[in-house]
């Protein structure tokens, strides 16, 4: 992944061998806050959801590289303390996730797929369908619409995500999405929605 600073990104992965990464509610909680330490102090993220056995992430780059005010390197007297970039972050994101999934499923190996994509929304290009089958059985398409932007695509695509998986029938019935926030049920802070504000008005 190779992000630039002031560009729009959309971030996604799944589950490795298609399996959950989400065993509970708190399993998703436990991600949002992961979500808010590691990618927020770099990115707005804009538009974002959790569902069994995948997330997609869309955010507004502000930083590519920073120095972690929370290294414990920072605390030793005499020790340079390295910078770490947005991809770094994001790795330490998902390993320790991992690590906490784990321990808490009695299992070993990957829980996501290798490569976590991020695909640069604000290029003046077509947009690229993003499928797979789901713990479901259901097959997730991204679609082209000439009359939209890509990125107001992706908005609209992470927002539709959970009723194109039959999931629930309405996007604001799926807890784990930024949609909430867009249409008044939830006042999270996690979205950055002056950013949104414009998709949510073309996805309505």
């Amino acid at each position: 992944m190779k992000f630039v600073k002031g560009e729009l990104f959309h971030i996604y992965n799944r589950g490795n061998n298609r399996d959950k990464v989400f065993y509970s509610r708190r399993n998703y909680l436990f991600f949002l806050g992961k979500m808010n330490l590691y990618i927020s102090p770099y990115a707005d993220i804009v538009a974002w959801y959790l569902m069994p056995n995948h997330f997609h992430l869309m955010v507004y780059v502000n930083e590519v590289e920073l120095i972690p005010i929370t290294d414990p390197v920072a605390n030793n007297d005499g020790v340079a303390v390295k910078a770490r970039t947005l991809n770094q972050s994001i790795g330490i994101m998902l390993r320790s996730y991992t690590n906490a999934i784990q321990k808490q499923e009695g299992r070993t190996g990957a829980l996501f797929q290798e490569e976590t994509k991020a695909i640069l929304l604000t290029d003046d290009i077509s947009f690229t369908p993003s499928s797979f089958t789901t713990a479901f059985g259901t097959t997730i398409t991204a679609y082209q619409d000439d009359d939209k932007s890509y990125a107001e695509q992706c908005f609209h695509y992470i927002h539709q995500n959970p009723v194109s998986s039959h999931l629930v029938k309405k996007p604001e019935d799926w807890e784990f999405s930024s949609y909430r926030d867009y249409c008044g049920l939830r006042k999270g802070k996690l979205v950055n929605r002056a950013i949104g504000m414009e998709f949510f008005k073309e996805e309505r």
